[in-house]
């Protein structure tokens, strides 16, 4: 039953009556044992009107979700109010107005939760009838996985749920854990960040105070008791000794501020890697793949509670894998799987029936092994829809390979009653081939998904491109080869043999000596003019090096395709008897047949290994670019520029390898998508590891790009030692922004410093002067370089002033791509940008938007809401946002198209910044017409009433006249939209981009 609450405020928003509202009375007889007494002396015969009319006054707690004793000591303006006799209760003050912003419980943060669901906006909550974030998190949240907080973990609670079932009712796992007796409370955790068991064995004095009934069990006490810094949660956080090592927090933590050290651990250093007790060092254990991966994919809060999961044997060891798989045991299940194909293809045959030409001729040679043969081909048709030619040469099989038309219909089969050997068998079989591609393909081989698909792209994508060769991954999951390595005296190794699969020297595509014919795709023309495999090398090996080095003789490139990945049962088709000498054989034969070519190639040495990785053009230079992160374009802040820098560079034929200043916790696998697959992306090291880097890749790079100043003035040391390891080696510095205006503007805006001290008032001559001094202090570090680069001429302008004319103008490349919607079918308004932390432009954009200009945005339909998309950093507090009415925000999206097509006005309320405004540029690109400050108009270089409408950054009454008026006038919108649009086209040119980025390297290099 609902308590009545007095007061327009206590009805809560949505329409629906959440479950804190209620009164248990089970739970509060249970809770308050001396209610019952008092009940008959007052005389009360109804427990709910007795804490209406008295329990209230005495600090009861209505419910299992709301704690009245903590709510008053948590807030002191709540006891206040008490005294002052504004509220009944700490319950009544939550009801009529703290449920907004005040959390209810020491379980559950109000201001957390929708911190980190930050689609969980005031406007989100009301259309689906929650009322606060607490509402949601009992009547939906909790049953859809969203987290309470870092001391409710579901997964555990679900374990304890199990072991006690009797315990845990329908209200939910949170709401009965609330009710449970300390002794099964403590029983078992319910967070990795509590340790109930060694809390109380640690602290006995906790026992006696939950035996008094001072507290319901361990956790209670840990986050209520009146001395927060007396006590360390676990074994693994000791209190003392992160506040001696984190000093930076002491000025947070106390009155007003974070509870204690943990807490502020909880929120943030455990996230950061700092170190919660001697001995741990989390950073270096949170770089872990398997720590990256549990933490990412959401099995664990942090890297810390997977520590702690670890340490309790829940899992995996870091450090401490599973040994390498025997490989004679993977060979086998190779073998047992394959086998199990055989009574499901019987049933139904394996169709390459070829209607219409063919795409691709598949010349497969066989000799016994039907199960092989058909576990080959089921994935190869099970990955590839096209029309496939599939040419067999059964090599004097003795098996059931007899009867392969039974089980395979549409393929061409050749038959020899001897064993020919596969280079005869394929030459026989390329006499049949139709299709315009030839592929050879083993029996001993399982096809990765698409890998064919992705095989046929690479061939055809440069005309000169001959060959194509595949990722292969024997059965233990160990790397066979990533292309292939010729050696000078004629040997050959598959480049990063035994290494992992997934490593960056894997990863990206590349020109290469060879590839091996377990899976090599060749154009038919080239292959009949070199006549197919020389028979030199008859019955096999050294064939296929072979044919790729006549190949590349004749003008055609072998390039390796990393998304053509292929399991391989190494010897599987010809077994290993005699292999040995028949390789030694014909490697002499090969040596003495090359020898021109082979004088050109590295000398066998595994550290030669780098240089012959990839066949060198003498033309094709080598770039490192260095950024703060993988520079994916979600995360916007001049990322996606840097992301275009590395677009144009690939496509101008440099090799880019780009390595990041911060390791990133993005799964490697998201990172390929938003890069060319030519591009080495070396997200597995980070500014720790670049002197060994540097070192392992002596002499390999001819430029270094270095993106945004700060990362320069941090790697200068480092490159002045290492720069015996970059001989002949250029340098650029990409300043991206020079930041020493907008710190001026931003300290004029907001009256305070950087340090958060008040700003002085400054004359325009002490502001000229303050001026070359950030300027002087930014660029210090700019002596390195052969080349600065400046996004703008007034950037550039600003580093000739600092003593640098070595600079050069670099904005943005961009293809319009006007989105489709009519006028008429858009509504809302969108902001697009990414909120890294609380002081950047983006945030103070937004806060000053929606606090000062959606107020008087009076014309505008009531239902016209702001949409705030872009990626946040898990340290920005969105909420003084989202508790806006009118604003939804969406975080990251990945559907630009999508996004912008929706909308009918962009805004840009930047107050202070730098640089070129990218989020202006997207917006023209996609024909969203724009209503921004007078200072981006200036960066950007348009016209006003033109291109777009701008107001002042101190006049929101003029900023949102012009929003109205964008909004509401659809022939102005329409001629703004058309204007932009010419605009970023004549501005943002690939072509002039690609150019530019040319002249750049070019003035670096000579």
């Amino acid at each position: 039953m609902s308590l009545a609450i007095s007061g327009s405020e206590a009805i809560p928003a949505g329409g629906l009556s959440p479950r804190w509202l209620e009164f248990h009375e089970d739970w509060y007889l249970l809770r308050h044992s001396d209610v019952k007494e008092l009940m008959h002396q007052y005389g009360y015969s109804d427990a709910q009107l007795f804490y209406e009319e008295i329990g209230c006054h005495r600090g009861h707690s209505p419910n299992r979700y709301f704690d009245e004793v903590w709510y008053r000591q948590t807030y002191p303006e709540v006891r206040r109010g008490l005294l002052e006799k504004r509220w009944k209760s700490g319950f009544e003050h939550y009801c009529m107005e703290g449920y907004h912003s005040f959390s209810p419980h020491w379980l559950f943060s109000e201001v957390a939760y929708r911190r980190r669901y930050l689609e969980l906006t005031d406007q989100h909550l009301v259309e689906r009838g929650f009322c606060n974030g607490y509402d949601h998190y009992l009547s939906y949240g909790e049953g859809h996985g969203f987290r309470a907080g870092p001391f409710v973990d579901v997964a555990l609670l679900q374990k304890m749920a199990r072991q006690h079932g009797e315990w845990f009712g329908p209200e939910g796992l949170l709401a009965s854990w609330l009710a449970l007796p300390s002794h099964v409370a403590d029983s078992m955790p319910m967070s990795w960040y509590f340790d109930a068991g060694w809390y109380l064995r640690t602290y006995p004095q906790v026992g006696e105070a939950i035996a008094a009934g001072e507290y319901g069990n361990a956790l209670h006490h840990y986050l209520t008791n009146p001395t927060p810094d007396a006590f360390s949660p676990s074994p693994w956080f000791d209190e003392a000794y992160y506040r001696r090592t984190s000093p930076d927090i002491l000025p947070s933590v106390g009155v007003g501020g974070l509870r204690n050290g943990y807490e502020h651990f909880v929120l943030f250093g455990a996230h950061e890697g700092r170190s919660p007790a001697e001995g741990i060092d989390l950073a270096l254990y949170r770089r872990h793949p398997l720590v990256w991966s549990d933490c990412e994919g959401g099995v664990h809060d942090s890297p810390f509670t997977r520590f702690v999961a670890e340490q309790h044997g829940l899992a995996v060891p870091v450090g401490h894998e599973e040994p390498p798989l025997d490989e004679d045991q993977t060979r086998q299940l190779f073998r047992d799987e394959a086998a199990l194909y055989l009574p499901a293809i019987a049933r139904q045959k394996l169709d390459f029936r070829v209607r219409g030409m063919a795409e691709v001729s598949v010349i497969m040679v066989v000799h016994d092994q039907i199960d092989l043969t058909l576990q080959a081909l089921a994935s190869l048709r099970a990955g590839y829809e096209g029309a496939i030619e599939l040419i067999i040469v059964d090599s004097g099989s003795r098996d059931e390979t007899s009867g392969l038309e039974e089980l395979v219909e549409g393929a061409i089969i050749l038959r020899h009653k001897v064993n020919v050997g596969y280079l005869l068998g394929c030459n026989e079989a390329l006499e049949h081939v139709t299709a315009p591609a030839v592929l050879y393909l083993n029996n001993d081989i399982r096809l990765y998904p698409d890998a064919l698909h992705h095989a046929l792209k690479r061939l055809y994508r440069l005309e000169t491109t001959g060959a194509v060769a595949a990722r292969l991954v024997r059965t233990n999951l160990y790397l066979q080869e990533a292309g292939s390595i010729i050696w000078r005296d004629g040997a050959t190794y598959g480049y990063r043999r035994q290494d992992d699969p997934n490593i960056p020297e894997a990863s990206f595509s590349r020109e290469v000596d060879y590839g091996s014919a377990a899976f090599l795709l060749v154009k038919t023309g080239l292959l009949r003019r070199l006549g197919g495999y020389d028979t030199r090398y008859w019955p096999a090996y050294f064939e296929d090096t072979d044919l790729c080095v006549r190949l590349q003789k004749i003008g055609a490139r072998i390039v390796y395709e990393p998304l053509a990945m292929v399991e391989h049962l190494e010897f599987g088709s010809s077994g290993q008897s005699g292999s040995h000498q028949l390789i030694q054989r014909h490697w002499k034969v090969f040596a003495q047949q090359h020898q021109e070519f082979l004088r050109q190639q590295q000398p066998q040495h595994i550290r030669n290994a780098l240089l012959g990785r990839e066949r060198r053009r003498p033309e094709r230079q080598r770039v490192l670019l260095i950024e703060d992160r993988i520079p994916l374009r979600g995360l916007g802040s001049g990322y996606v520029r840097s992301n275009d820098i590395v677009r144009a560079l690939v496509a101008l034929d440099y090799h880019v390898t780009v390595f990041p200043v911060m390791r990133d916790p993005v799964p490697s696998f998201l990172l390929y998508r938003d890069f060319p697959e030519e591009v080495e992306l070396v997200f597995n090291q980070d500014m720790s590891t670049l002197p060994a880097f540097l070192e392992e890749r002596a002499g390999y790079y001819d430029l270094l790009w270095v993106g945004r100043t700060h990362n320069m003035a941090r790697l200068l040391p480092l490159l002045n030692e290492a720069s015996r390891f970059l001989p002949h080696c250029g340098s650029v510095l990409d300043t991206e922004v020079v930041a020493a205006p907008r710190t001026l503007l931003q300290q004029k805006v907001l009256g305070v410093t950087p340090e958060g001290q008040p700003a002085p008032e400054l004359t325009p001559a002490e502001e000229e002067k303050e001026l070359d001094r950030l300027l002087a202090e930014e660029l210090r570090c700019a002596h390195y370089c052969q080349q600065i680069v400046a996004v703008t001429e007034h950037d550039a302008e600003l580093v000739r002033r600092a003593g640098y004319p070595n600079v050069m103008v670099l904005g943005h490349g961009m293809e319009p791509a006007p989105t489709a919607r009519p006028y008429g079918e858009r509504k809302d308004i969108l902001f697009l940008g990414a909120f890294h932390c609380e002081k950047a432009p983006n945030y103070d954009s937004m806060v000053w938007f929606v606090e000062e200009v959606m107020p008087l945005l009076k014309t505008l339909p009531e239902d016209a809401c702001l949409h705030v998309a872009g990626y946040v950093h898990p340290s920005v507090d969105m909420t003084p946002l989202g508790r806006h009415p009118r604003v939804e925000i969406l975080g990251a999206v990945d559907d630009l198209d999508a996004l912008f097509d929706r909308y009918r006005v962009f805004v840009a309320p930047t107050r202070f910044a730098g640089g070129l405004p990218f989020k202006v540029h997207e917006a023209a690109a996609r024909g969203l017409p724009m209503v921004v400050t007078d200072l981006l108009q200036q960066e950007v270089g348009w016209k006003a009433e033109e291109s777009l409408l701008s107001a002042a950054a101190d006049d929101p009454a003029g900023f949102a006249a012009a929003v109205e008026r964008l909004y509401g006038d659809e022939a102005l919108w329409q001629r703004v939209r058309q204007s932009a649009l010419e605009a970023v086209m004549r501005d943002t040119d690939l072509e002039q981009f690609r150019h530019r980025v040319k002249q750049i390297v070019d003035a670096s290099l000579n």
